[in-house]
């Protein structure tokens, strides 16, 4: 049944609003993994239709704090890609944040946008109740495809910026990093694979607010705060990166002649010690030197193709970008390009990847099978956390991995052989 309508709960006065387009009957269908981080202004098609292909013909919610229902027409027909419904609910206070129509329909989503607006808002509606936990069952148990512009790009991270006193500037942050506005929430919202010890920054390239050097002192005050090494992904207008199940974050945005600005950009703080700003005290700018190389950043033109990437597993590989160096000296961000990427890598992947393992099914209920051409190797399976679940090897080139005892969730596989690594996510299934 087609339906296309607008209703309101008023228990407590109006606390959402919804409008639904397309069937009223959850379809139940297995989506596949997927983030989607955009830097705001405009969507690129291209990236929202990765979006959209990755609910696999399921439901898609849209949830906001502001605005209306104009993603359902674009979402349910534009974009050219078969959904059986999308519906957009609008959060008017934090009331429907528990309201049990609301928290279906999270449930029953395939996929979830989070719409542009004001984080601060997103952080006292949605932090600490039922529509956090439908966001965080969605990626790591139902293995879903999560995904936001702008605003709903800036609490994605395992650290954020909330702006709930407001926002900052470039000058502003990097002049104090200890200003009032500069408030950070960390490991207590989404819960996110790959983006562990992540903040990101959207609008990077706003003519009127550039934001490098703002992601920078967020970053700086990340691993000061949290004794982290800090990482960040900033977008620039018109620019998504997608990351698949995978951990390979492809750009998509209309790089060429016409537009040359499209990017992404990935930051990390150099691991060559010391890393630490040298200085980073309340009412003084920040400087961060390290030599000129305190943080190495992989810059990607986004392309409507998407077919530029970076490697969120280990942080050092990709395809098409330009490495950087940025530093700051008395609250002066500098840019510089250079060849050499970070001082590390995040672990055993300093061998070389291996291209010839073949893993499947992917979702799988009880059996992952491993084809490789290795004489000898090892496999560790991870969940999200990092905690180790399975290990074992092999003498095979094929074995079977009973897989039947994980809960439901978004795993890693480690695979080592005589000749390189392997890494992989998969999805244990219902």
């Amino acid at each position: 049944m087609l339906v296309a309508f607008c209703a309101s709960h008023s228990a407590n006065g109006q606390s959402y609003t919804s409008w639904l387009t397309g069937s009223s009957t959850d379809a139940d269908v297995q989506p596949q993994f997927g983030l989607l981080l955009m830097g705001g202004a405009s969507e690129s098609d291209a990236a929202m239709q990765w979006f959209l292909e990755r609910a696999n013909g399921g439901d898609v919610v849209v949830i906001r704090a502001s605005g209306a229902d104009g993603y359902n027409d674009y979402l349910y027909t534009d974009l050219g890609v078969t959904v059986n419904s999308v519906e957009t609910i609008l959060f008017n206070n934090a009331t429907a944040s528990e309201d049990p129509y609301v928290i279906g329909r999270l449930n029953n989503a395939e996929a979830i946008w989070i719409a542009g607006g004001n984080q601060a808002s997103y952080v006292n509606f949605w932090r600490n109740t039922t529509v956090e936990e439908a966001i965080n069952n969605l990626i790591n148990v139902k293995g879903g495809v999560v995904g936001g512009t702008s605003a709903g790009m800036a609490i994605l991270g395992q650290s954020y910026f909330p702006a709930l006193n407001g926002s900052i500037s470039q000058a502003a942050a990097l002049a104090n990093p200890f200003n009032n506005a500069m408030l950070f929430g960390y490991d207590d919202f989404i819960d996110a694979p790959f983006l562990k010890n992540v903040i990101t920054d959207t609008h990077f390239n706003d003519p009127d607010a550039i934001r490098y050097g703002r992601l920078t002192a967020f970053m700086a005050r990340l691993g000061y705060d949290h004794g982290v090494r800090p990482f960040g992904i900033g977008a620039n207008e018109y620019c998504a990166t997608a990351i698949d199940e995978n951990g390979i974050a492809h750009c998509y945005g209309e790089f060429g002649d016409e537009f040359t600005d499209d990017f992404v950009y990935f930051l990390q703080a150099n691991c060559v010690e010391p890393s630490v700003p040298e200085i980073i005290q309340a009412s003084t700018p920040l400087t961060w030197l390290r030599n000129n190389e305190a943080v190495k950043v992989y810059r990607v033109p986004a392309t409507i193709e998407g077919q530029n990437y970076f490697d969120l597993n280990t942080w050092n590989d990709g395809e098409g970008g330009q490495w950087m160096n940025w530093f700051v000296e008395n609250g002066t961000l500098v840019l510089e390009e250079t060849t050499g990427a970070a001082g590390c890598i995040l672990s055993v992947r300093q061998v070389r990847q291996l291209n010839n393992v073949t893993l499947y099914p992917n979702p799988s209920n009880d059996i992952i099978n491993i084809k490789t051409e290795e004489k000898q190797w090892s496999y560790t399976i991870f969940d999200i956390s990092g905690r180790v679940m399975v290990m074992g090897r092999s003498n095979l080139s094929a074995a079977a991995i009973d897989v039947q005892p994980l809960a439901a969730g978004i795993y890693k596989i480690e695979i080592l052989g005589e000749s390189g690594h392997f890494s992989a996510s998969f999805v244990r299934s219902r």
